[in-house]
């Protein structure tokens, strides 16, 4: 069994790309020569958030609405998050390259795309506009085939923990049911 703690190659390479996009990840652990876990830096006190959803749609068609910026601001507005933070509405950019940026709810998420796979997989370096400009975030989206639809399986890290709770609510609020009502109409 493997040790969820431990980052895989997977995660080794997405810092890596982060790295060489000019995007610092939030830090996950202490200084080498840091105590705890026998010296090796090892943390174990950040949040993360891990939901699943399941959507009456194609996997390709999910990942649209992820990507497609005329699509997701559909998702903007059915989310209602840009009148209930008092922002103007700004159209949503997204870039469709794995490197491009994006900006969504009037600027208030921004960030780059470091993996694209159609149909399959997002991966996202992810910034909050109330966080420090050097802070992002990594959002990874897992879309499979799942009985006529799409399980979306989703994982945030590196955030700061005490926007964990505001943020698992958020995703469900702003992303999982308007994405429903986008997709179902």
């Amino acid at each position: 069994m493997t040790n969820p703690h431990v980052l895989s190659r997977r995660d080794l390479g997405l810092a890596a790309a982060l790295s060489t996009l000019g995007v610092a990840a939030a830090a996950r652990s202490q200084p080498a020569d840091a105590p705890g876990e026998g010296g090796l830096g090892i943390s174990r006190d950040n949040a993360a958030i891990h939901q699943e959803v399941v959507f009456k749609a194609a996997p390709e068609r999910v990942y649209a609405v992820l990507t497609d910026p005329a699509l997701f601001d559909k998702v903007v507005q059915a989310s209602g998050a840009m009148q209930a933070m008092g922002i103007r509405p700004a159209p949503v950019q997204i870039s469709a390259e794995p490197g491009g940026g994006f900006s969504m709810f009037g600027g208030y998420i921004t960030g780059r795309q470091i993996e694209m796979s159609p149909g399959v997989r997002l991966v996202q370096a992810w910034h909050s506009r109330g966080w420090a400009a050097h802070i992002y975030s990594i959002a990874r989206f897992e879309l499979a085939a799942h009985s006529g639809g799409t399980r979306l399986s989703f994982d945030h890290t590196g955030f700061p923990n005490d926007d964990a709770m505001g943020l698992a609510t958020g995703w469900h609020k702003h992303y999982w049911v308007p994405m429903a009502k986008v997709l179902a109409g």
